[in-house]
C-alpha cells in the first residue's frame, strides 16, 4: 500500500483533493481545524457543508489533530484560504522531519507582506522540497471524476513528479514544470481579472466585454509575471490561460460570482457574504496594486478592481475610466 498523504484543509478543494488521491489508493488523512466539522465528516462519510452529495471513500481519514494527520506522511498538500498559509506552516514546523515535501493548493499572496506563497515557505520551512498546483478545475468536477488537468510545480523535479504521480489517473492529469513563480501568480491573478468579468455581466454588458477584458486582463498578467521571472508559456498554459477561461465564464467560481454581485450593486461585505466561502480575488487585488505600484506597472483593468473594492468606486465609473484610456498598439 502506497504511504499516506496529508491533505490540510477540508473545505470543498482539499476534501475534491483528497477524493482524487484516494481514488489513486493513496491512503488520505484530511485534516481540518474544525473539530466539529471533522466529526461530522468522520460521522457522514460526506462534507454536507462545502462539499455535498459526495461519500468519502473508506481511505479517506478526517482527523482534527494536526499532529496525527502528518505522522509517518511525506507529502502534505495544504489547501487553506492564503490568509492561513503561514500560521499553518508554523504549526507544522515542530512537526516535519526534513524529509517531508509540502504542496499546496492555496491560490493568492500573502496580504501583508505581498510574498508569493512560496516565499512563505522559504522562510518557515526553508529545508524543505516544495511544490505548488493549479489550474483549471472545479472541486465538484473533480470530486465527480470528471475530465481534468492541472500543472505542477516544485523546487525539485523528482518530488514533483512523485507526487504528480500520486495525482495522476482516474480522468485527472497533472503535469509538471519547474516554473513555481508562473504557476502561482496565474492562480491568484484570474481571480482578480474573474472579479472584473462578473462585475461587467453583473452590469449587464454583454459577450464582447467579456471577451475583451478576458484577452487584455492576460496582457496584464503576462506583463506582471515576466517581470516577476515567470516563463510565457506558463502563463499561456492550465495554471494561466486555462484557468482564466475557466474562472471567468463560469458561475462555479466565487470570484466571478462575487464579481457579479458587486455589478448587481451589493457591497463588498455583501458580496462575499453572498458568496459563503473565501473569495481570493479580493485579498489578491490588493497585494497585486501594491506589487504593481511597486514594480511601476500599469495594469488598467487590475487598477480599476482594486477601485472598486477598497476605494469604493461605482463600478459604472471604472468601466467608464478604462474606456477613456489612450488607444494604443495591441
Amino acid at each position: 500500500m502506497a504511504e499516506p498523504v496529508a491533505v490540510m484543509g477540508a473545505g470543498s478543494w482539499g476534501t475534491a483533493l483528497a477524493i482524487q488521491l484516494a481514488r489513486n489508493d493513496s491512503p488520505v488523512r484530511l485534516w481540518g481545524h474544525d473539530p466539529a466539522l471533522i466529526e461530522q465528516l468522520a460521522q457522514s462519510r460526506e462534507n454536507s457543508k462545502y462539499l455535498p452529495g459526495f461519500k468519502l471513500a473508506p481511505n479517506i481519514l478526517p482527523l482534527a489533530s494536526l499532529a496525527a494527520a502528518v505522522a509517518d506522511c511525506k507529502f502534505l498538500l495544504v489547501a487553506i484560504p492564503s490568509k492561513g498559509f503561514r500560521d499553518l506552516l508554523q504549526n507544522l514546523k515542530p512537526l516535519l522531519d526534513d524529509d517531508v515535501s509540502l504542496f499546496w493548493a492555496s491560490k493568492g499572496f500573502e496580504i501583508d507582506t505581498g510574498l508569493l506563497l512560496h516565499e512563505v515557505v522559504d522562510q518557515e520551512l526553508p529545508r524543505h522540497r516544495y511544490g505548488v498546483i493549479s489550474g483549471p478545475t472545479f472541486a465538484t468536477e473533480v470530486a465527480r471524476g470528471l475530465p481534468a488537468a492541472i500543472a505542477c510545480a516544485g523546487n525539485h523535479a523528482p518530488t514533483t513528479a512523485a507526487f504528480a504521480e500520486r495525482l495522476r489517473g482516474n480522468h485527472f492529469r497533472a503535469y509538471t514544470t519547474e516554473d513555481i513563480v508562473g504557476v502561482e501568480l496565474g492562480g491568484a491573478l484570474k481571480n482578480v481579472l474573474a472579479i472584473a468579468v462578473g462585475v461587467a455581466d453583473g452590469l449587464g454588458f454583454g459577450a464582447n466585454t467579456r471577451a475583451a477584458l478576458m484577452t487584455r486582463g492576460l496582457s496584464e498578467i503576462m506583463r506582471l509575471g515576466t517581470r516577476l521571472g515567470a516563463h510565457q508559456e506558463t502563463m499561456m498554459g492550465l495554471a494561466g490561460l486555462g484557468d482564466i477561461i475557466l474562472t471567468c465564464t463560469d458561475n462555479q467560481s466565487r470570484n466571478r460570482r462575487f464579481g457579479l454581485a458587486i455589478g448587481q450593486g451589493k457591497s463588498v461585505v455583501q458580496a462575499e457574504v453572498e458568496v459563503e466561502q473565501t473569495v481570493e480575488g479580493l485579498r489578491a487585488a490588493k497585494a497585486i496594486h501594491g506589487k504593481a505600484i511597486q514594480l511601476g506597472l500599469d495594469l488598467p483593468i487590475i487598477e480599476e478592481v482594486y477601485r472598486v473594492l477598497y476605494d469604493g468606486k461605482d463600478p459604472r465609473d471604472a468601466v467608464r475610466d478604462l474606456e477613456k484610456r489612450p488607444q494604443g498598439r495591441e
